[in-house]
């Protein structure tokens, strides 16, 4: 139950300022530096809870990111004849 509580509020928690301001890559660098952390088991408890938290939210932005981009290609629509016909939104999910 404490999990999913948990999850709950890492879902609902908005994403703070300072991780807004970054872009994907800096915020996926971010994420893999508390991945590393949290693997070498070198950080006490409530650390580990705190980054564990924030990895969360830079996961979030991340998948975002991610989003939005998927959302702004486009692929180009061959008609019948084999010409460019258009474009429109990709489907790439």
């Amino acid at each position: 139950m404490a999990k999913s509580a948990a999850k709950d509020d890492a879902k609902s928690e908005p994403i703070p300022a300072d991780i807004q301001a970054m872009s994907f890559e800096q915020a996926l660098a971010a994420l893999d530096d508390i991945v590393q952390k949290l693997e070498t088991g070198r950080v006490g408890l409530e650390e580990s809870i705190n980054i564990y938290t924030r990895g969360t939210l830079l996961r979030r932005h991340c998948e975002a990111k991610l989003t939005a981009a998927g959302e702004r290609v486009e692929k180009i629509v061959v008609g019948a004849d084999g010409s460019a016909a258009g474009v429109e939104p990709a489907d790439i999910k």
